[in-house]
């Protein structure tokens, strides 16, 4: 063991020797690990240990590239050994790499050429003409709730949630911040079912109740909640416009790539055949 620990030091000790700036020549250099007939050399290591580091350290660096690396080298081995005599990979390089090259390509094309602005009127009449495109998976709704623990001050907290006075959501809202441990407020935002049941005790919420249990109070005994469904669409229905507003945008954005893409590609073709770049041996 001992042996060992020195011969990772006199190599970490000539690794921060070559990262200083001398050359290491093939000659001199130092070999580190072997997998068959894979060799790792210390020279190989520039960067791997950064400055500053004590011997010992750099000595545990350069050890844990070392095997590391020969993992790799044995996994690369007998993958290798093992490629199904059928399997081309010169073929499959070749198509990668033409895939990379064409996806690049494409993806700056479309950076140049495409116009990403929506209208609102374009997205609902996409919606209005393929609704069957967004049925929902289960039941949404819109509602608002408050978590509060027991020292939160409950007469001005009820004297602000069943107030129908505009400026008292200022102020809910404001309380909520001081007192709440859970305030969800926004009247406009839509919820799944399971989520918002998931945040009150069991059973308070469910696909079976929620379109008559409209509002409540109820304490688990560590906190209190307060609770107001606005809005419910079942699950298996159209989803509301509002709901899916963003979908049908990448729908339609993804379209229009798609389009713009086939038109360029039909272009090239065209323009190509006329000089006479392409031709069809028939």
């Amino acid at each position: 063991m001992k042996g060992i620990l020195f011969f990772l030091l006199c190599c970490s000790c000539a690794l921060l020797w070559h990262c200083a700036g001398n050359d290491t020549s093939p000659d001199n250099d130092v070999l580190l690990a072997q997998v068959y007939n894979k060799h790792l050399y210390l020279s190989e290591l520039e960067g791997v240990v950064p400055e500053g580091v004590t011997k010992e350290d750099s000595a545990l660096m350069v050890s844990a590239y070392a095997q590391r690396w020969a993992r790799e080298q044995l996994l690369m081995y007998e993958a290798e050994r093992n490629i199904p005599k059928d399997l081309n990979i010169d073929e499959l390089v070749r198509n990668y790499r033409a895939s990379l090259v064409r996806f690049n390509f494409e993806e700056k094309l479309i950076a140049e050429k495409l116009d990403s602005t929506i209208a609102e009127a374009e997205v609902k009449e996409f919606y209005d003409n393929n609704k069957d495109q967004f049925q929902l998976e289960s039941t949404i709704l819109k509602c608002m709730l408050l978590k509060l623990p027991p020292q939160a001050p409950q007469s001005e907290i009820n004297k602000l949630w069943y107030s129908r006075n505009p400026a008292d959501e200022i102020r809910l809202n404001s309380f909520a911040k001081q007192w709440a441990t859970l305030s969800m407020l926004d009247r406009e935002k839509w919820h799944k079912l399971e989520e918002v049941a998931a945040l009150l005790p069991k059973g308070t919420l469910t696909t079976d109740n929620v379109g008559s249990r409209r509002e409540g109070t109820l304490s688990d005994g560590d906190f209190r909640y307060y609770y107001r469904v606005l809005e419910v669409v079942q699950g298996k229905t159209t989803a509301p416009f509002d709901y899916v507003r963003e979908q049908a945008s990448k729908i339609i954005l993804h379209k229009r790539k798609q389009e713009l893409l086939e038109k360029w590609k039909e272009d090239l073709y065209q323009k190509e055949l006329r000089r006479e770049n392409v031709k069809i041996v028939q």
